[in-house]
């Protein structure tokens, strides 16, 4: 019997044993899973991080670059050939086709300008007028060759721009009586003004003198203008031209209000203008394009 009690406590011993150590096992995985977990858990912690480190570096440096790479915007002013105060660049070509009609004639000329420097720039014009009105008025204007001086560019403490015109008309036609087609002439002129973002301030005055067998005469031009520049290169101006004459049997005084509206694609503009005069009611319709080359 006795030897049946010790039996019987061996084993109980024994089981006791097998789970106390299956207890402390299990606890030991528990705690492993435990750690294991906790280590994966801090790794997306971390890296997300790093991550957003990389690319606020990568988009800062993308934006500098682009700021490097982007080219310089070109000056509005350089050439918008209808600006009053413009003068053509140095060693630039700038090339004015035009036509125009008024009081039934049709008047197709061409006018080139070439930049000797920064201060000068001599051209060449000429218009040829087909009389639409029974008068046979037809022929070649006077071939003008002439220029501007630069004498003020302005700058921080004077921005008032100033230029000196000059001019010779040669080889008119007879058959035209007009100033602009006489057989020869000669004139003058002072223009001044200030250039701003979005618009030209300008005056220009100018005196003309016409020789020719039968008329003799000179005239002067008091031409006050403004110039706006819009978005999308779009441009407007309007001007009076008040002109005097000393003999008015030959040419009377008159008052023209000069209308233009234009649009500039890079170097080229194509110009719309309509002109009145307010004595002789007459109106003038015409349109130019200019390149600069």
């Amino acid at each position: 019997m006795m030897k049946k009690y010790l039996f019987l406590c061996v084993v109980l011993c024994g089981m006791t044993n097998a789970y106390a150590e299956g207890v402390v096992l299990s606890d030991t995985y528990v705690a492993d899973e435990e750690v294991d977990t906790a280590v994966v858990e801090e790794e997306p912690f971390v890296a997300p991080q790093t991550t957003e480190t990389k690319t606020y570096a990568s988009s800062k440096s993308d934006s500098y670059l682009g700021q490097q790479i982007k080219p310089a915007v070109k000056s509005t002013l350089a050439n918008d050939s209808s600006d009053p105060l413009f003068l053509t660049p140095d060693n630039k070509f700038l090339s004015d086709t035009y036509f125009t009609t008024v009081d039934k004639k049709l008047r197709f000329g061409q006018f080139i300008s070439y930049g000797i420097n920064n201060n000068l720039a001599l051209h060449a014009n000429m218009l040829y007028q087909w009389d639409l009105s029974g008068k046979h008025e037809n022929g070649f204007s006077s071939t003008e060759l002439g220029g501007v001086y630069r004498m003020n560019h302005g700058s921080s403490t004077n921005h008032i721009i100033s230029d000196a015109l000059f001019g010779l008309k040669v080889w008119g036609s007879s058959h035209v009586r007009t100033p602009e087609y006489a057989d020869s002439s000669y004139y003058a002129g002072l223009r001044f003004g200030r250039q701003y973002t979005g618009v030209t301030l300008a005056g220009t005055v100018k005196s003309t003198w016409v020789f020719d067998d039968a008329r003799g005469l000179s005239y002067l031009d008091f031409i006050p203008e403004a110039y706006f520049r819009f978005k999308y290169d779009w441009r407007a101006g309007i001007g009076l031209d008040i002109r005097k004459s000393t003999n008015t049997q030959f040419l009377e005084n008159q008052e023209w209000l000069n209308l233009k509206l234009l649009r500039q694609y890079g170097n080229t503009q194509y110009v719309g203008h309509i002109d009145y005069e307010f004595e002789g009611e007459e109106y003038q319709f015409g349109f130019d394009v200019k390149i600069l080359f």
